[in-house]
């Protein structure tokens, strides 16, 4: 099949079919940026009853002629095999030149096995697909890992044959070491952008989440799978004696059980935790931001960026995070908090001390550490990368 020059592609397919974390913004921040460029969009979502809520919500605004279709079937299930043959469906469906997964994550794995092996994705995939690939894992894997040996030669593969027309990464240092090993190959850093409308007041924000006065409030935000540490900022706040002004604001579908549903009963009896535990809209996000002093990232072998970061660094706030991957050396490298060992309970309870005695000069470092980071990795920055990846496939 002939793919037109890029000058001639306008008609793009988005392709998620995800509601949760950060899709939905992501989702939104594409179709915007490619709108602005006057590319013709149809999108691929989760039109299921209750997810359909969710995107029309986050989707409300853009004009009529984006034409939403369903990623799923009649049952409920991505048409068929979930994998490369979905999206090809929902591309045909479409009636896009090509199409862009907001997610590579998606398809990946699955097309880096397949290829190794010999096998491909659908032939009408062929130099019409591209997307975000936000985490990589085999890539950064020693040389000696099983999922390194199994992946790695379906994705030289399929690069030299020409299957995609860009691959961003959102990891800089990643996206560096790929380009100059394959300069010839469609490979993009995306910044992971740090979105406007997150630096409303905090007194009025902390009226409106009534929290009591004289807190120093630690946001955690976003699900409670276990990889995501809430447990470890229970129990780190826990350590804290009764009289400590630390806060804890947990904000998202937390789900907590047991032990870590336990203690953050505790806490909340004792006046030192808020728990919003259920889907937060965008306005109330915004408004758990701005109610915070520090954002924590207590994550566990976490891999990639993070909304929660650059929505931290929108709201201009320290985060304190877990000394790992990419997160830590962001967080080192620009200066935008406190790390720790990662699942280290008493050296969290430790940071968050240390956070609570910070002069008003501490602060404010933290603070224009953040407004630096949030210029460097704008919305701005965000959409001149993606519209140039999309120019040059």
């Amino acid at each position: 099949m002939t793919v037109p020059p890029a000058n001639t592609v306008k008609h793009l397919l988005l392709y998620e079919p995800r509601t949760e974390g950060h899709h939905l913004g992501w989702l939104r921040f594409i179709a915007d940026d490619l709108l602005s460029a006057n590319f013709q969009l149809s999108i691929a979502a989760d039109l299921r009853p209750g997810p359909r809520e969710r995107v029309e919500q986050n989707l409300a605004g853009l004009p009529d002629e984006v034409k939403l279709l369903s990623a799923y079937d009649e049952n409920g299930r991505r048409h068929l095999d979930g994998k490369a043959r979905s999206v090809a469906h929902c591309l045909k469906t479409s009636g896009a030149e090509n199409v862009f997964l907001c997610a590579l994550d998606e398809i990946a794995s699955h097309c880096w096995r397949g290829a190794t092996f010999g096998l491909r994705p659908p032939a009408e995939l062929r130099g019409r697909m591209g997307g975000i690939y936000h985490r990589p894992r085999f890539l950064a894997a020693p040389k000696w890992s099983p999922d390194r040996a199994l992946k790695i030669p379906g994705f030289n593969r399929l690069l030299r044959e020409g299957w995609w027309r860009q691959i961003l990464f959102v990891d800089e240092f990643l996206a560096a070491g790929l380009q100059s090993a394959n300069p010839a190959a469609p490979i993009f850093f995306l910044p992971d952008a740090c979105p406007f409308g997150y630096g409303s007041d905090a007194p009025d924000a902390r009226k409106t989440l009534e929290i009591p006065a004289g807190r120093k409030v630690f946001l955690f935000y976003g699900t409670g799978a276990r990889r995501k540490g809430l447990h470890v900022a229970v129990e780190a706040m826990l350590q804290l004696p009764p009289e400590s002004p630390a806060f804890l604001l947990c904000a998202g579908q937390q789900n907590p059980a047991g032990k870590t549903a336990a203690g953050l009963a505790r806490l909340v009896r004792q006046n030192r935790a808020r728990l919003l535990d259920r889907y937060v809209t965008v306005a109330e996000e915004k408004t758990c931001f701005a109610a915070s002093d520090a954002v924590l990232l207590p994550y566990l072998n976490h891999f990639g960026t993070s909304g929660v970061l650059s929505r931290a660094m929108s709201a201009g706030r320290l985060v304190i995070v877990s000394d790992e991957q990419l997160l830590g050396r962001l967080t080192r490298e620009h200066q935008l908090g406190f790390v720790f060992p990662s699942g280290n309970v008493s050296a969290l309870a430790q940071r968050l001390r240390q956070m609570t005695q910070l002069s008003m000069a501490g602060l404010n470092q933290f603070s224009a550490a953040a407004d630096h980071y949030a210029k460097t990795y704008s919305r701005d920055a965000f959409r001149a990368a993606l519209l140039r990846s999309l120019s040059a496939g």
